[in-house]
């Protein structure tokens, strides 16, 4: 019964994740849209009524708004203010600092070494994980994702001789987890230089 209800949470907690996000951006783009419609209506006119211009324009506006967004910041001025907001803003938001760290290292934009991929010995096994951060006594805060959604999963605190990192891309790592464990092999065989650790006997 324990690891049913777990079983419940987690894939709830998963799929809450995934959604989420998504929903959120649905929402505000259909909110701004509907703010741009007054601007666009003049230009509507212009095309044949059978047309859905006022909701295309919009769009178009949207996209093209967030667009020059994206080329600001990517200049020096631009990254100076982005740098400012999530310091002063988002950084204070519980969870955003190691989600922004994933999401970079997701699109190979970071050489960061939070969210480094590893293998943990959990119990008899061992699991993907992820190195958070490393403890002043040599312990890791690793993060072992649930299969096959990254982004839940459970937080564990572990002696350095169970984690073991791996010499692989990040992408690589999260690919594993995505497609049920297929591909692990590689992640075994990728353990930097180490024998894989022998489970017979249990550490304590």
């Amino acid at each position: 019964m324990k690891h049913f209800r777990e079983f419940v949470v987690n894939t709830l907690a998963a799929g809450f994740l995934v959604v989420l996000p998504i929903y959120l951006a649905t929402l505000l783009l259909l909110k701004a849209m509907k703010s741009l419609a007054g601007l666009v209506k003049p230009f509507a006119h212009l095309v044949p009524e059978w047309f859905p211009a006022e909701t295309v324009f919009s769009l178009l506006l949207v996209l093209i708004f967030c667009f020059l967004v994206g080329v600001a910041l990517r200049t020096a001025t631009g990254r100076a203010v982005r740098a400012r907001i999530e310091h002063s803003l988002f950084e204070k938001m519980p969870g955003y600092t190691l989600f922004r760290s994933m999401t970079r290292q997701l699109l190979g934009e970071s050489q960061e070494n939070a969210w480094k991929p590893a293998l943990a010995e959990i119990e008899d096994a061992l699991v993907p994980a992820f190195i958070i951060e490393e403890l002043d006594d040599g312990r890791f805060t690793v993060f072992v994702p649930s299969v096959p959604t990254p982004m839940a999963g459970a937080v564990y605190i572990l002696r350095a001789e169970r984690v073991h990192p791996l010499d692989v891309p990040f992408q690589q790592a999260i690919k594993a987890v995505t497609r049920w464990g297929s591909g692990s092999k590689d992640l075994v065989a990728a353990m930097q230089g180490e024998r894989a650790p022998s489970m017979g006997t249990r550490r304590r």
